[in-house]
């Protein structure tokens, strides 16, 4: 008995010691994009430690870069039964049901975060703010969508998409002179801005200012030549239809 306590010992320290290298390895490899590697690696942290919340959270994060968003719904479950005042659970969650567009599920969970925010007397979290607005902006809600990247951006400073994205809310609703103030704020702020810039060429070319914005234009694809592609703004980036349908036809005619 002597004998087999000691071995037994001996191979709760060795997990001991490795489990925190581990999880290093798995949670940078997941840092660096490299996201094959790291599962096979969150899978042997969570086989060490299945009560682990945050190995799980971090396991459905992996899973969603993969391409399975239910398999990462399935893992940031877990972490909320393994931590359940957690609140990245409920963020990462959230970007799960929107890659399935269950905007109800994923409006609940960002909005659980906002309320948790409320009853701590905290300040609320910008990213789920944010991220609630995409979802209102999907539903064609522009006008709460605009409000809410308007307090994501004013709860952290220097949120410069959550500006640009209350901004192109402001064009989708037609309030052209007040998205057009705020874009040019964020390029005046941030000049290597490709988004503001985009959606500036959008609204100019839509207004008949044609040179100016092809002058933003040359910026905003040099930058970041995604924008060219209509369904990469619409579906990943999340624009409104209206500044997606003005740069498109800025485009059609800039090649034509």
């Amino acid at each position: 008995m002597t004998a087999l306590f000691s071995v037994l010992l001996s191979l709760q320290l060795v997990l001991a010691t490795a489990l925190p290298q581990l999880f290093d390895q798995a949670l940078t490899a997941s840092r660096d994009g490299d996201f094959r590697r790291a599962l096979p690696l969150w899978d042997q942290v969570l086989e060490l430690a299945p009560d682990d919340a945050a190995a799980w959270s971090n396991r459905g994060n992996v899973q969603l870069a993969l391409g399975d968003p239910q398999a990462a719904i399935a893992d940031q479950t877990r972490a909320m039964e393994l931590d359940p005042g957690s609140a990245d659970p409920h963020l990462n969650r959230g970007t799960a049901e929107e890659a399935l567009q269950r905007w109800d599920a994923a409006e609940a969970d960002y909005r659980w975060i906002l309320e948790a925010n409320a009853a701590a007397g905290e300040p609320p979290d910008a990213s789920a703010l944010y991220n609630l607005g995409n979802v209102q902006g999907s539903r064609g809600q522009w006008t709460a969508a605009r409000d809410s990247f308007v307090e994501a951006a004013d709860t952290r400073p220097g949120f410069a998409m959550a500006r640009s994205s209350a901004a192109l809310a402001a064009f989708q609703l037609g309030e052209l002179d007040q998205a057009e103030a705020e874009l040019r704020r964020l390029i005046r702020r941030y000049p290597l801005f490709a988004d503001a810039r985009a959606g500036l060429t959008a609204l100019l070319w839509r207004r008949g200012a044609r040179g100016e914005a092809e002058s933003h234009w040359a910026s905003a694809s040099g930058l970041d030549p995604r924008y060219r592609q209509p369904e990469w703004l619409l579906e990943i980036r999340r624009w409104p239809p209206e500044p997606v349908q003005a740069l498109s036809d800025f485009l059609a005619l800039s090649n034509g």
